[in-house]
């Protein structure tokens, strides 16, 4: 019998799109542009189809790597980087959002103003070309050109034939470059700037270059393939914005009904649509129809939306499943080993630490749920811990309601820490521009959760009888392993104890070496690693604690490695003397072996109660 990945089984969504390439193959309708004689070279029956998920899985099918010309799919993009440059506003003075209902290369300007009516036609786009910061029209044009590359995951090219055919044809954009130069819409000379747009139509591409280019902006502006930003995220949903409007031209109203995914066209037969937080499709099919979109691309596309079901307002319910799990520091504990006593104070103490694990996408409608249950039971809490480790991402409605969160519950003495937080740098931009100087007291966080429940154990502990000073040194006498003995059975095993320092960050003990000793801790913290996984930590003792005693009761190898989290000094007791007292004291050794066996009892059930959670 063959093994699965022997079996070379095709994945059914391969299988779908094949079928639709090859049904769609058989439309001819539609002619190649002609008015640019370059693009008239281009044979009408190429056809590509490439999809992108947002988490980096590509299908595609047909001609797919073949280069072609991107023209006005190059708009949405430039316009990005304009927002990027300028900010909204600012950009907003020069061009503004409103669909025209005109052809691409239409003139239409604000009759008061003079501003283009949005950034997908041509005067729009000249415009927005414009605000693109650099010192030479060379240096602003490599900027686009290398921000085109970030979407697409490859260093692209310009398509110099193509770029003189646009240059040699285009005087009507620069007739519409001259306009918005006598409208202040564009300062200087207006010829370098029409020159920087024919260059940006002019970026060769192909179809799976489109399908990365819209799954970044599916992605927040984060390419899946490479990891790269390309467009910070809170400008994505402006560029989107413009698409969804404005992007088909005088067809944007029927593709938002039949279709319903912000999309832009191209005249060298691209389409590239984007559904936010899903996909990022791309068609390549150079012939057109009269609004100068790909015939085969806006019947590839409703059928896409049709049969996956992707038209945007379509969506289901969001907000019931934000909140993955939730537990108390009482049921689920840090990997700092406690004592008996301290272990039995957090059990009532701890009930004061949440923890709330969240999960998709944050926005209002799933933020909202989180803090509501939050709210209903502020009253038991006292330390809230929220985890977003499986949060893909975040928008500004989200990080405005955690903001307000943690105002509110600081104003009432509790605190708020955020753990797994790094892949979502909104939210530290956010709660660092609206907590000004309160930021370093309020915006508190922790690489997991493991590290936040330790503070806040160590924090409810403080005021308790168990609190120790940081230097605090445990006299052999009272190390719990020896609780049991009596003064006579002390002087027999404390002699046998070796001093023994290490500097902070030194192994104790190696993962495969032999057990010849137990450790006894005195001073500073110890933590259990996996091999291979430093930063992994199974437990951390502290002083008046024992380690390394699994091996003396199986005789097997060290299981993984014992670093010193500080300056440690610790009382070795080693194997041929505990052994001995088997012989010379068998009563030390038989209270000794009792409570080692109560001590891994205790942390069984320990594990059994915390397994208990994830029910």
């Amino acid at each position: 019998m063959k093994k699965s990945n022997e079996l070379n089984l095709t994945s059914p969504i391969q299988d779908f799109l094949a079928e639709l390439h090859r049904k769609c193959t058989a439309d001819n309708d539609g002619d190649v542009a002609t008015y640019i004689p370059e693009l008239a070279k281009a044979d009408p029956d190429w056809f590509g189809v490439c999809i992108v998920t947002a988490n980096g899985s590509v299908y595609e099918v047909g001609d797919t790597r073949q280069e072609f010309t991107i023209q006005s799919i190059s708009k949405p993009f430039v316009y990005g980087l304009a927002l990027e440059d300028n900010g909204r506003a600012a950009t907003l003075e020069r061009v503004g959002v409103e669909p025209t209902g005109d052809a691409f290369n239409s003139i239409s300007l604000d009759p008061g103003t003079g501003r283009p009516r949005n950034p997908m036609i041509n005067a729009g786009a000249i415009a927005t070309a414009g605000l693109i910061a650099g010192k030479t029209p060379a240096s602003r044009f490599k900027r686009i050109l290398e921000t085109f590359s970030l979407y697409a995951g490859r260093e692209l090219t310009v398509d110099k034939t193509v770029y003189q055919s646009e240059s040699d044809t285009g005087h009507r954009n620069r007739a519409i470059g001259h306009m918005l130069r006598n409208f202040d819409k564009l300062t200087g000379d207006p010829a370098p700037t029409t020159e920087i747009y024919f260059q940006q139509c002019s970026i060769s591409v192909n179809c799976r270059d489109l399908g990365v280019m819209a799954a970044t902006l599916a992605n927040r502006g984060i390419n899946p393939l490479t990891g790269k930003q390309a467009l910070r995220g809170e400008y994505v949903e402006s560029v989107l914005s413009v698409m969804g409007t404005c992007g088909m031209y005088d067809y944007a109203g029927e593709w938002l009904y039949h279709v319903g995914i912000p999309a832009k066209s191209g005249v060298a037969g691209g389409v590239l649509a984007v559904l936010p937080g899903q996909i990022g499709i791309g068609v390549f099919s150079p012939r057109l129809d009269a609004h100068g979109n790909s015939v085969r691309g806006i019947r590839v596309c409703k059928e896409l939306s049709r049969h996956l079901d992707l038209h945007l307002f379509n969506r289901s319910v969001v907000g019931k499943f934000s909140i993955r799990l939730k537990f108390t520091g009482a049921d689920f504990n840090s990997s700092h080993v406690r004592t008996f006593e301290e272990g039995q104070a957090l059990r009532e103490l701890a009930k004061g630490i949440h923890v709330y694990q969240l999960q998709g996408n944050l926005m209002f409608a799933t933020t909202e749920p989180v803090l509501h249950d939050v709210l209903e039971h502020v009253d038991k809490i006292q330390f809230l811990i929220l985890d977003l480790k499986r949060v893909l991402s975040l928008n500004e409605s989200a990080g405005h309601l955690f903001h307000s969160l943690v105002n509110k519950l600081h104003a009432a003495e509790k605190t708020v820490i955020f753990t797994h937080c790094e892949h979502l740098p909104l939210l530290r931009r956010m709660m660092k521009k609206k907590l000004a100087d309160r930021f370093t007291e309020q915006f508190n966080t922790y690489p997991n959760n493991d590290l936040a429940l330790e503070w806040c154990e160590e924090t409810l502990l403080e005021n308790t009888q168990y609190a120790h000073a940081p230097n605090f040194k445990c006299k052999p006498a009272d190390y719990e392993l020896f609780k049991d003995l009596t003064a006579a059975e002390l002087k027999v095993v404390l002699p046998l104890l070796k001093p023994h320092n290490f500097k902070r960050g030194q192994v104790i003990i190696n993962a495969g070496d032999d057990a010849r000793e137990m450790f006894f801790l005195a001073r500073g913290h110890a933590s259990v690693l996996l091999p291979g996984e430093e930063r992994h930590r199974l437990a951390t003792f502290s002083p008046g604690m024992s380690f390394g005693e699994m091996a003396f009761l199986d005789g097997a190898p060290r299981s993984a490695n014992i670093v010193a989290d500080s300056e440690v000094e610790c009382d070795l007791l080693a194997m041929e003397d505990f052994q001995a007292l088997g012989k010379t004291h068998p009563e030390i050794k038989i209270k000794m072996f009792g409570k080692l066996c109560l001590n891994l009892t205790g942390k069984l059930r320990k594990a059994n109660r915390e397994l208990s959670v994830f029910e």
